[in-house]
């Protein structure tokens, strides 16, 4: 009988333990999000349609891997934006990996990704949108408010840091990061910078 009874001390201990391990790593994201808010970026004009073209071939592997159809469309008067030609090439990869990951599960007919960059002229300038958009699992209601928390994930194995990081990435060059879910099948995620004048 005794031995169905919880050992206090060892729930405890466990309980301090788990909270600790949680403070420290909400300590390494806010380390990394601080050194990509700090670092100096080596900022310059910087062609999206490059970036995707120059990170098309890192993914392209994968995408092979499961039998993805790739469609890209690049807008031909795409502006430049001012950014770090690195940190926008890590976020679009992620972007397209997870993408892929995303399609795995699904019939082998289904899986098909778009990637498109688009040119928005708004009242404060021209604005560059990149999108990339899967057939996948998607995401549901409750997921998409915590797509971009640190070490939030839905992959088994994931560690839930490449949105966050992407996020942050795209914060610091003064645009904006978003998903949608798809009507029909997967997600779309996008993200907007200003372009140079």
């Amino acid at each position: 009988m005794a031995a169905d009874r919880p050992d206090l001390a060892s729930v405890r201990e466990a309980l301090t333990a788990i909270v600790k391990d949680g403070l420290r790593a909400g300590e390494v994201i806010t380390r990394i999000r601080a050194l990509l808010t700090r670092s100096s970026v080596a900022r310059g004009p910087c062609d999206l349609a490059g970036v995707i073209r120059d990170v098309l071939p890192l993914v392209g592997p994968e995408i092979r891997r499961h039998g993805i159809s790739l469609e890209m469309s690049l807008a031909p008067n795409l502006p430049q934006v001012a950014g770090d030609r690195i940190q926008l090439q890590q976020v679009l990869l992620n972007l397209l990996m997870n993408a892929a990951e995303a399609m795995r599960e699904v019939p082998p007919v289904r899986r098909r990704m778009v990637v498109r960059a688009t040119a928005d002229h708004r009242d404060d300038g021209p604005w560059a949108i990149v999108a990339v958009e899967d057939a996948g699992v998607g995401f549901s209601e409750a997921e998409a408010s915590r797509l971009f928390e640190a070490f939030y994930t839905t992959k088994p194995g994931g560690l839930g840091m490449g949105l966050s990081i992407s996020h942050s990435i795209i914060d610091n060059h003064r645009g904006r990061l978003w998903a949608t879910a798809n009507p029909d099948h997967g997600a779309t995620f996008q993200f907007a910078l200003p372009g140079m004048p």
